[in-house]
């Protein structure tokens, strides 16, 4: 594969937040007490203004800004005293022993993801993959030229299960892939795997000594009679697993570029050597920050879900409305995944209709899986008003171009 292809491949028309996409200020106009009409909403990433960041997360990060350079020029894996806080919160949150010395700070959980795939894959490699999973780790197996082998998710089927075919992941497996990479609770569906499922890789990633990925970035985001599971701490060899999150999505902290990956040390240790020539650290003032992760005020994180439970719940209810509209409920984080109805344009021909016509970006299902033409993503983290707006918009739109 030649470089031009490579970079072909990777494609940033859907990526979120692009600028051409967007009106920049109408989602703020209309906050000041505009009128919807003609208001771009954004649903292809979350509106940080629309929940604000952890209290107490600017002023931390402007003492790690009067620190100077001891806080700028941290270790690559980041800092010391940091990673060993981060430690015991995520090691009791996981329930599972965390090292310090096993654990990397990054720029964002993408930039963690990056180095993860990066530090395992390299060209010719097999690696099992999710569809529909979050878009960058198939873009990611394949600029580093690994061979991919499809892995599907039933997220439609019984609830309760996210419905990973565990058979197909098993053949995956035997056909030797090296790696497997998934989100848990999966993007964009929102659906979060059982115990029986993550018992079930961490067994068949045992017995084929198969690397896993594990990206957890909306396992604090769960709603109301969801049990999640960390594969982590139930029965995986520890230096097969890395697990990956973040304060960025629930936390709104996005602008801070934080993540955290934490596990196999060997691998972390390669990520770090990675980081080392791309990136040097994640932003050293940025680091303070993670001080206020898992320290929240009390109650704080139950009132963020129930914001965001009351806006999916509205969502789905509209989007129920509308005939021929399949839509599961997410157990987590702030993703719909809906179905389109049959309509006489093409699904992608929809998407551009949809923000020129309606002033409303989604992210077409094709970023996530070649079998999900007919859906979109949406991010629900909006402003409550401006969302079911939208959404209504959206709905319009589908009965005047349904077949």
């Amino acid at each position: 594969m030649s470089v031009q292809e490579k970079f072909g491949r990777l494609g940033t028309d859907n990526a979120p937040g692009q600028e051409g996409r967007q009106k920049v200020g109408d989602l703020h106009k209309l906050m000041r007490g505009g009128t919807l009409e003609g208001v771009t909403v954004d649903f292809s990433h979350g509106d940080v203004d629309a929940f604000t960041p952890t209290p107490g997360s600017f002023e931390v990060f402007a003492e790690g800004v009067q620190r100077g350079g001891s806080q700028a020029y941290t270790e690559y894996r980041g800092a010391g005293a940091i990673r060993e806080e981060l430690a015991g919160k995520l090691a009791a949150f996981t329930g599972a022993p965390i090292d310090m010395d096993g654990m990397i700070l990054t720029p964002g959980t993408q930039g963690a993801l990056f180095l993860a795939i990066a530090s395992t894959v390299a060209r010719g490699d097999k690696v099992a993959i999710v569809q529909p999973d979050y878009f960058a780790n198939r873009k990611l197996v394949e600029f580093f030229e690994g061979e991919m082998l499809p892995v599907q998710l039933d997220y439609m089927g019984t609830y309760g299960e996210a419905g990973l075919d565990l058979g197909q992941l098993e053949d995956a497996f035997r056909q030797e892939a090296k790696v497997f990479v998934f989100s848990n609770p999966n993007n964009p569906t929102g659906t979060v795997y059982s115990e029986a499922e993550i018992r079930r890789i961490a067994e068949l990633a045992g017995k084929y000594g198969v690397t896993v990925i594990a990206d957890q970035l909306y396992s604090r985001l769960r709603y109301s009679d969801v049990t999640y599971t960390h594969l982590r701490a139930n029965g995986i060899d520890p230096e097969n697993v890395i697990t990956i999150m973040g304060p960025s999505k629930t936390e709104s902290l996005s602008g801070y570029r934080l993540g955290v990956a934490f596990g196999a040390p060997k691998l972390i240790e390669r990520m770090e050597k990675l980081q080392a020539i791309v990136s040097l650290r994640a932003a050293g003032y940025s680091q303070s920050v993670l001080q206020t992760w898992f320290s929240e005020p009390d109650g704080w994180l139950d009132g963020r879900i129930r914001l965001h439970q009351a806006i999916r719940d509205d969502l789905l209810k509209v989007l129920r409305d509308t005939h021929g509209m399949e839509v599961r409920t997410p157990q987590a984080g702030s993703y719909l995944f809906p179905r389109l109805p049959d309509i006489v344009v093409a699904p992608a021909d929809f998407v551009r209709i949809l923000r020129l016509q309606a002033g409303v970006v989604v992210t077409p299902g094709t970023e996530f899986s070649p079998h999900s033409a007919k859906n979109v993503r949406l991010n629900f983290s909006q402003d409550y008003t401006a969302a079911v707006s939208a959404v209504e918009r959206m709905v319009e739109l589908i009965e005047r171009y349904r077949a």
